[in-house]
């Protein structure tokens, strides 16, 4: 039978399949379904699969960029099989397997999943990158040292990175106390949400502490919840979309991004333009990263 009278495969952006091929791709897409320690409201190991879904209707052309950002090839792996042993183990397993495609000179984009996956992959891109550091959008700090019994929970994500390599958090409005004194104790200085402007000299300052190599991690709770209400832990207030795009073209043009990924997508908890939202975004960044505009 042809093939017009099928759905596509799951491709994100459903590009033609010879634009998806795996030896031919520059970008290779990773959707981990996990979500072991979020304690709130649970959901987000659907997250990947949603976003590919609704990427199924997005235009192929950016009129910002001026071109069909799929013809750098993007591939699309198969979801990861979570490991239900521990967090620790699944952060170990998508280390396992991000250190493999970066091997092959790929760039690297994680779906996700609970925001403890960021740590494998960072484990991997600072092996590959040596003069890596990581930009964090996100609304909490993530910076426990332990959390309901791990250091590998997704509220400590942040604490076990910042171990391997230097971090800019922007986006920030919530933090515990003992994130506070940590902050403090170790002169770092987020780029808290209320205070957020993202000006000339702001921009400046953030992108002074990046270093030449950049692994972005978003968590989908950084954007206002007027715009993205399906996440597991949601707060009031947030960037907002163009604000967010603004950002991140700073960063391409100024610096390498070399990888992301996009966490805590909860669908269940908000409408399909969020799923939709956070398919344009990962989008966008394959543009941006790709090239810097």
């Amino acid at each position: 039978m042809r093939s017009k009278f099928f759905y596509p495969p799951r491709i994100f952006g459903g590009i033609p399949a010879a634009d998806a091929d795996f030896e031919t791709s520059k970008v290779v897409i990773l959707p981990v379904p996990y979500d072991s320690t979020t304690d709130w409201r649970a959901g987000t190991r659907d997250g990947p699969l949603a976003i590919i879904d609704a990427s199924q209707y997005l235009e192929l052309y950016d009129h910002e960029l001026d071109r069909e950002i799929y013809r750098v090839r993007i591939h699309t792996l198969p979801e990861l099989q979570p490991l239900m042993s521990g967090p620790a183990e699944m952060v170990e397993r998508v280390y396992e397997v991000a250190s493999e495609l970066l091997k092959t000179g790929k760039m690297l984009v994680v779906l996700g999943g609970e925001h403890s996956l960021t740590l494998g992959a960072v484990k991997a891109f600072r092996q590959r990158f040596s003069r890596l550091s990581v930009l964090q959008l996100d609304a909490h700090a993530d910076l426990r040292d332990e959390y309901l019994g791990t250091k590998y929970s997704h509220a400590c994500v942040m604490r076990r990175v910042q171990e391997l390599c230097p971090i800019v958090q922007v986006g920030i409005r919530s933090l515990s106390q003992e994130e506070h004194l940590f902050l403090e104790q170790n002169g770092m200085r987020p780029f808290y949400a209320e205070g957020l402007a993202l000006d000339r000299a702001s921009l400046d300052q953030m992108l002074s502490a990046l270093g030449d190599e950049v692994y972005v991690t978003i968590d989908l709770d950084v954007l206002d919840p007027s715009i993205m209400s399906a996440v597991g832990t949601p707060e009031p207030g947030g960037m907002g979309w163009y604000e967010m795009l603004a950002l991140l073209r700073a960063v391409a043009r100024k610096k390498s991004i070399v990888g992301f990924d996009l966490m805590e997508l909860c669908p269940r908890e908000g409408p399909v333009s969020c799923a939709f939202l956070a398919a344009k975004l990962a989008y966008k960044l394959i543009g941006y990263a790709t090239s810097p505009p």
